[in-house]
């Protein structure tokens, strides 16, 4: 059977489901679901994405996001590769963690955001023995699983910096509100949204998928359509960001293209221009020497890394990308 088209465009939203090989376990300790944490929050900010809701089970885990760059494939894959590398060195192991790609839904946030957020936190309860529950014991249950985003919508002391909490919560009113809603659902019999999607890929009704071909499917060329040119609008031009970093790092941008600069200078350069100029990872690669994308993801991955051991590198891209912010400001 083929695999399903992703769509993306910027400010899609989207399901996320990943699954353990064979139904094994993806989380064996607290060490791992906090390092699952870490790298979610690592590559939320590096690639620009929004995080509503999401849930951490033995086996599997769900996430619905928005991306505002249209590059799903691109965070997904930094996600799952660097939680494999370390579950595998973690744990002694080796090979595929993963039961094949990733399962993404493009969702109709205006019908489906609030129901998903209510799925995607009960999930704890539709499982084994917890499914037998009373109603108001598995809402205690859930209220105390601490591997979800449900403890920051209930309780604004638990929130984390990393998950947007105010749009749901707007839809229904506050957190009082949300309990209720959670409640509701409990009681009701949890509505399974996901019995809704259509084409194997898209949760929305007919207006939505007929808005999403319109706009994204039927025209050809992505950055012909209104849509992806507004978003360009708000980033800076590719050569105006490579010449205010190499200015501002002191670097001779011959030899950065040339593939002769040192891998940190050329790490905040790449990783400026995708934060601000809105190209690719491809286009990225051919300014810096004609370097593959993986290559370019390399790059800015060990940026990050280094960035999190070294203050002077740290303080050397904030520099950096000082100096860039001040392009948007004039």
């Amino acid at each position: 059977m083929a695999r399903p088209l992703r769509i993306q465009y910027p400010g899609a939203f989207y399901h996320i489901t990943c699954r353990g090989n064979e139904h094994r376990r993806i989380f064996l300790d607290d060490d791992d679901r906090y390092r699952f944490l870490k790298l979610l929050a690592e590559s939320l900010k590096i690639y620009q994405v929004v995080l509503y809701t999401y849930v951490m089970m033995g086996n599997h885990f769900h996430l619905v996001v928005q991306t505002l760059r249209a590059n799903l494939s691109e965070f997904m894959r930094r996600l799952n590769i660097c939680y494999t590398g370390w579950f595998n060195y973690h744990h002694g192991t080796c090979g595929h963690l993963y039961q094949g790609r990733y399962k993404a839904f493009l969702v109709d946030a205006d019908n489906y955001l609030l129901e998903l957020s209510r799925y995607v936190h009960l999930n704890p309860v539709r499982v084994g023995k917890y499914r037998k529950l009373a109603c108001l014991e598995q809402m205690q249950y859930v209220e105390r699983y601490w591997w979800s985003s449900l403890p920051g919508y209930l309780d604004k002391r638990k929130s984390v910096d990393f998950v947007f909490y105010d749009m749901v919560l707007s839809m229904v009113g506050n957190q009082r509100a949300y309990r209720r809603f959670l409640l509701d659902g409990l009681r009701s019999g949890m509505k399974d949204p996901f019995k809704d999607v259509q084409y194997r890929m898209v949760l929305g009704d007919d207006d939505f998928i007929s808005r999403v071909r319109g706009e994204y499917l039927e025209s050809g060329s992505l950055s012909e359509q209104p849509t992806y040119r507004e978003m360009v609008r708000k980033f800076i031009a590719a050569g105006d960001v490579l010449a205010c970093v190499v200015r501002a790092l002191g670097v001779d941008i011959g030899r950065v293209r040339v593939r002769l600069g040192s891998s940190i200078e050329r790490g905040i350069i790449a990783e400026l221009l995708y934060r601000y100029s809105g190209i690719t990872q491809r286009e990225i690669g051919q300014l810096l020497g004609g370097v593959g994308y993986t290559a370019v993801s390399m790059m800015r991955r060990h940026l990050n890394e280094v960035m999190r051991k070294n203050e002077d590198v740290k303080a050397q891209y904030a520099k950096a990308e000082q100096s860039v912010r001040g392009l948007i400001e004039d």
